[in-house]
């Protein structure tokens, strides 16, 4: 299908914008602005290729864990980001969220050590926390 001039596509548009005020006689200025409009819509740019975003290597540091946080994550040497999902999948495993407040994550004896002994931390307290564990 070949794509119709912008020149037909306009006269088009201020047709229809006459049509639609009968009561009023359409303006210049209103026949104008619906021929732009369905201009813009009719002669489109191309859109632009996407390319893929680069990993900074920053985020693939890996860390080796302290003895207490290992207990958890495993000893070996990891980058930060998957030290972070295995703790969410013990958290979540063991049903450590606070039910009335989710945001809230509840120690046990493995994560007492790991959040400095605090009974009850925050998901946003908790990523301080654990850069003490890391080196």
């Amino acid at each position: 299908m070949a794509k119709k001039p912008a020149k037909k596509v306009a006269k088009k548009a201020t047709k229809k914008a006459t049509k639609k005020a009968p009561a009023k006689k359409a303006t210049k200025k209103a026949a104008k602005k619906a021929t732009k409009k369905v201009v813009k819509k009719a002669v489109k740019k191309p859109a632009a290729k996407k390319t893929k975003r680069k990993l900074n290597p920053a985020l693939l540091k890996p860390y080796t864990p302290s003895a207490d946080l290992a207990k958890i994550v495993g000893g070996a040497a990891i980058p930060r980001s998957q030290v972070v999902k295995k703790l969410w999948v013990y958290i979540k495993a063991n049903k450590l969220q606070d039910t009335k407040n989710r945001r809230m994550i509840n120690a046990d004896d493995k994560l007492l050590p790991v959040f400095s002994g605090k009974k009850q931390v925050s998901m946003f307290e908790m990523s301080s926390l654990l850069s003490k564990h890391l080196k």
